[in-house]
């Protein structure tokens, strides 16, 4: 008997089926269950496929008990602390680092490819004053398609490439563009003389005519938040990517979907909620009524930016980011009660058995609102933020499931609960 398999019994029939595990490199191993309802006449069931795979990969890996975290095989904290975002995108798009000569054509082929189409300003100015930025970034994206018709069909490595560079590439104009447009600001265009993650926030920042200084620690720390924020295995707005994808949908639809799930408060506007948290609590000294909250079974209160989904131990990217704030905050001399509130607010869930029995350590959100704050970013920016970091991920994401030899649509199944075959009285 082969021993990789494992076999259900039906209780209700005595039946017994076999159906073969599948190992990982490293992590879980799987059941293989897609014939599961040919065999069984019945679906299996997991709301929120907590423990479903949907898919393989050799993009992205998460160990939620040890809080690590991998792309391509490297650890998290060595790309964040060694390499840059450019470095990272690169690794995720093409599966390999760079070296020195591949990553200045990168670098020059994203400085190339940054300015947009000057017919999608005329989009843009179709829309309201202080219309959110993720609405108009998910219109821009989509508008890309129509830009770029004759490229819609992706068939070769060379085709791919430039596809991913165009996108990965555009994404920070764009999202700048909706910041300025969503605020009546005048349009700022790439400068060819910065590197990427400069280059977003001068066209966050600058007025037209006028110099802007940009510290170093500032670009690092924007920098290291587009690296830990570049994939995440299959979360919410990946798997919108996979579906679209699974459908034969061109990248930039796909994107697009990727766009609108994570425009959600418990995906990408998690950061956002942090802050507004943050600011309602108002004071160190309400640390410990809403703590007490938090405690309270009876009370709908929740504390932002605890807890992860998948880890059961310290989020890895929160490690990093922490080092990154308190550097920030020092070189900055940035102090603030807001800053206050958070620390308490750290200091206390550290410590309390409430928060550690529950593994609720501080998660990502947590400390990147207070970086993107303290960049001067405003708060409806946050998930913008987070798409042009998800973006590469995104793309190879979307690259691997078209490179797989036979593509099955995505199509879930359900436990219908409705009424059934209700004839209509005459």
């Amino acid at each position: 008997m082969n021993k990789d398999t494992i076999t259900l019994t039906n209780n209700r029939d005595a039946k017994s089926y076999e159906f073969p595990i599948l190992n990982a490199t490293v992590g879980p191993s799987v059941v293989d269950i897609s014939t599961f309802y040919k065999e069984t006449d019945m679906f299996t069931y997991d709301e929120g496929y907590t423990s479903t795979a949907s898919c393989r990969s050799s993009i992205t890996y998460i160990d939620g008990e040890k809080g690590k975290l991998m792309y391509r095989g490297y650890d998290i904290a060595y790309l964040a602390k060694k390499k840059t975002f450019l470095d990272t995108a690169y690794l995720l798009l093409n599966g390999e680092l760079p070296n020195k000569e591949e990553l200045d054509n990168f670098s020059f082929e994203m400085q190339k490819r940054s300015f947009v189409n000057e017919g999608v300003k005329n989009l843009f100015d179709a829309f309201p004053d202080h219309a959110h930025p993720m609405a108009i970034l998910s219109a821009g994206v989509s508008a890309l398609s129509a830009f770029y018709y004759k490229h819609l069909e992706i068939n070769t490595k060379e085709e791919y490439k430039e596809m991913a560079n165009r996108i990965v590439a555009k994404i920070p104009t764009l999202a700048a563009f909706s910041h300025r447009y969503s605020n009546g600001l005048p349009i700022i265009y790439p400068d060819m003389n910065r590197g990427f993650t400069e280059n977003f926030l001068y066209m966050l920042r600058s007025y037209p005519h006028n110099y802007v200084e940009l510290k170093e620690i500032e670009i690092k720390a924007l920098d290291t938040i587009f690296t830990l924020h570049a994939d995440h295995e299959q979360n919410a707005s990946t798997t919108a990517v996979r579906n679209l994808a699974s459908t034969n949908a061109h990248p930039y639809a796909a994107i697009s979907a990727g766009i609108g799930a994570l425009w959600g408060k418990s995906h990408g506007g998690a950061n956002e909620s942090v802050i507004r948290q943050l600011e309602m609590i108002g004071s160190v000294d309400r640390v410990d009524e809403f703590i007490a909250k938090a405690k309270d079974k009876e009370d709908p209160f929740r504390l932002m930016g605890f807890g992860h989904r998948v880890y059961k131990n310290f989020d890895p990217r929160a490690t990093i980011l922490k080092d990154i704030r308190n550097e920030l905050m020092h070189e900055l001399g940035i102090s603030s009660e807001l800053v206050d509130v958070a620390n308490k607010i750290e200091e206390i869930a550290l410590s309390d058995e409430y928060f550690i029995s529950r593994n609720l350590y501080p998660n990502i959100d947590f400390y990147s609102g207070l970086i993107l704050q303290a960049l001067k970013i405003p708060k409806e920016m946050f998930a913008v933020i987070f798409v042009i970091g998800r973006t590469p991920g995104w793309i190879a994401q979307w690259s691997e499931l078209n490179k797989q030899k036979t593509i099955k649509i995505a199509r879930p199944r359900q436990l219908y609960t409705g009424p059934n075959d209700r004839t209509p009285e005459y």
